[in-house]
């Protein structure tokens, strides 16, 4: 029981990195160029942490195969929603000159790189391992600054704090049963398989690395994007050789 209660916290605690930026950019303001620097760390952080824990692990765990098509079908699923969502004016690329994006399409898109990221954090902790602390500080360094520029969109859009917190606490809920689903359901299931998913929030979340974060980031941060990142990567790296 323990256990469960100790995968569901992990997933909590990921998504409510979201809940936690939304409270901060409904009563404070903060700076977009500081959103963009965070938003830029996190993006190195997530990189080392997808490289060294999870694509690492699942080719370790389940070979060549499960993991290079998991990783492919992470990243064309969410490309492909977003295409959809795009298609149907659905989505604002967060950063961009357009009006602020609906909260249908803000939710899938936190929800598509969420929610694999969470059932990982559940899977870690097969073996007896415990959550995988490397990549837990990488979904709530690149959570945050999330929750905070969706937010603010939101909040320039004239939706209500009851809508908006609903919203992001619902994900967060969302995260949360990921990861028990993660850590109960896929005990027993084939290596194969365990390692395709693993491979596959892998694929997700480089292609929401690429198609968010960095492009936004760039915009507000300009030159110290780079070298931001690389310091996300660095410390993403440390954190997962002393873990």
């Amino acid at each position: 029981m323990n256990e469960w209660l100790t995968a569901a916290g992990a997933g909590l605690l990921a998504g409510g990195a979201l809940f936690v930026g939304a409270l901060i950019a409904w009563f404070v303001n903060v700076p977009a160029r500081v959103v963009a620097s965070i938003m830029a760390f996190g993006a190195g952080v997530l990189i080392s942490a997808l490289a060294f824990d999870l694509v690492g692990e699942a080719m370790a765990e389940s070979g060549l195969v499960p993991t290079v098509s998991g990783f492919a079908v992470g990243a064309i699923v969410y490309v492909g929603v977003n295409i959809l969502l795009d298609a149907r004016d659905a989505r604002n690329r967060r950063g961009s000159a357009e009006g602020p994006g609906t909260g249908t399409g803000i939710a899938v898109g936190a929800l598509l790189d969420g929610v694999p990221e969470s059932m990982v954090l559940g899977l870690s902790m097969l073996g007896g391992q415990g959550v995988s602390i490397p990549i837990l500080t990488a979904v709530i360094i690149s959570n945050l600054p999330e929750g905070l520029s969706s937010t603010a969109e939101l909040k320039a859009a004239g939706r209500k704090p009851r809508f908006v917190f609903l919203l992001w606490g619902g994900i967060a809920l969302a995260a949360a049963i990921s990861s028990l689903l993660g850590f109960t359901i896929l005990a027993d299931a084939p290596v194969e398989l365990t390692g395709f998913i693993t491979s596959l929030a892998a694929g997700a979340m480089l292609a929401m690395i690429c198609d968010t974060m960095i492009p936004d980031a760039f915009r507000k941060a300009h030159n110290y994007t780079g070298l931001l990142a690389t310091l996300g990567f660095l410390v993403s790296f440390v954190i997962h050789q002393l873990a």
